[in-house]
């Protein structure tokens, strides 16, 4: 079977699946009380307020006044034509006061949006907005897994039973035991002394280099000369209030291009500079900490698929005509072994994608899995319920279609099917 036509038809089996996660959401919405799910549907605001008649009308524009069929009818049609709801006027997300945590990272974004969009702020404008910051932060996180479980994996098959495959078993069983919440926990207190006096990372004299500032959210820059992050009415010159960033919506991207491209302010060349590394700084510790626990568990489906390739029989014929160890580990076992690894990481890489809402609270990221654990928390979000549960859909449905493409590419064995 060609590839495209392959393709083609994945990309058609996605539609059923997506309605029938679609369905499967609506029926598990409609146990929220009508007002929850009607402030996540119409464009209420505070010039708009909730009362009988605007809820009347509200009703009429979101269909809840005609039978469930119909009701659902109309919730496909939003879903698929992108009209994925509102911010609720008093979720977490659109009103930090009514909430047990703060939330001010979000409410910049939430300021802005509601602005330009006379008090009502859709879904699809926060996530598109902030989807990015948690696309670098996963994208850094692969990239450490890849660079460090491939080699350490395969070498530690090959060097069986010798004193780094030990190590590595140690370190994979540390993976597993270490919670990512306590291990991002020991990462930030560590940080917290290690750069406790360093001026250049510490804001107004304090220590804590996560800060919210520290995640460039609307509404803050950089001071001249100061290389300290500090609210301001100003921003950063390649971001919109809303946090999104220009041209690539990919904030270090978008901040090294900036860097590239402009001198700094006089008396400070390097301002663009540091903003960059900044930047990079504080995702590199929390993609590091995220990729600790599965780096131990692709680890060992490297090294269990490698023994089991080595000892098939078309290795042992390479080895036996003279072949290099080092080219038939490169050429013949290399590939072959990557099968079930490459499964998992498709897996894995879709689940970061849906974001780190843990990893995002802890070093306070600014990101849709922060986004999305406040839409849980009373007033439940049911706008933003549904969009992250779309989201999360596609994100596992891709990836598996980039596994099964993959497949054929590591093995010519392997039919597209």
């Amino acid at each position: 079977m060609k590839l495209w036509v392959f393709l083609v038809r994945r990309i058609v089996l996605l539609i059923p699946v997506l309605i029938g996660v679609m369905t499967i959401t609506f029926i598990l919405l409609q146990s929220l009380p009508l007002q929850d799910r009607l402030e996540a549907c119409y464009p209420f605001s505070p010039k708009n307020p909730i009362n009988n008649k605007t809820i009347a009308v509200a009703e009429a524009y979101c269909g809840y006044n005609q039978p469930i069929v119909v009701q659902y009818g109309h919730y496909i049609g939003n879903i698929f034509t992108l009209q994925w709801g509102y911010v609720a006027l008093n979720s977490c997300i659109g009103n930090s006061q009514t909430c047990g945590e703060d939330t001010s990272l979000l409410q910049p974004g939430i300021t802005q949006c509601r602005a330009l969009y006379n008090g009502s702020c859709p879904v699809l404008f926060l996530i598109s907005a902030w989807l990015p910051y948690t696309l670098q932060l996963a994208f850094l996180s692969l990239l450490i897994i890849i660079a460090l479980s491939l080699p350490l994996g395969t070498y530690s098959a090959v060097r069986r039973n010798r004193p780094l495959d030990q190590g590595t078993r140690i370190f994979s069983f540390s993976g597993y035991a270490l919670p990512g919440f306590l291990l991002a926990s020991f990462v930030f207190i560590a940080l917290f002394f290690a750069f406790q006096n360093n001026a250049a990372l510490a804001c107004g004299g304090t220590a804590n280099i996560y800060s919210v500032q520290g995640n460039w959210p609307p509404g803050v820059t950089l001071l001249p000369g100061a290389h300290c992050l500090a609210p301001s009415t100003g921003s950063l010159p390649f971001m919109q209030n809303s946090g999104a960033t220009a041209p690539t919506h990919v904030p270090l991207l978008d901040s090294f291009l900036y860097a590239l491209s402009h001198s700094g302010p006089a008396g400070d060349s390097g301002y663009y500079w540091f903003i960059f590394a900044d930047g990079f700084l504080r995702i590199f510790f929390p993609a590091l900490t995220i990729a600790y626990g599965t780096i131990a568990s692709i680890l060992r489906f490297v090294r269990n698929s490698t023994l089991e390739v080595m000892g098939q029989d078309f290795v042992r014929t390479a080895r036996a005509k003279g072949v290099a160890e080092r080219n038939v580990v490169k050429r013949h076992v290399g590939r072959t072994s990557l099968n079930a690894t490459v499964t998992v990481l498709g897996l894995t890489f879709a689940f970061f994608l849906g974001g780190f809402a843990v990893t995002e609270s802890v070093f306070d990221l600014y990101g849709v899995g922060r986004l999305f654990t406040y839409a849980l928390l009373p007033q439940v979000d049911p706008g933003v319920l549904t969009a992250s549960t779309l989201l999360i859909t596609v994100l596992v449905v891709v990836a598996n279609i980039i596994v099964d493409v993959a497949y054929a590419y590591l093995d010519p064995r392997v039919r597209l099917g």
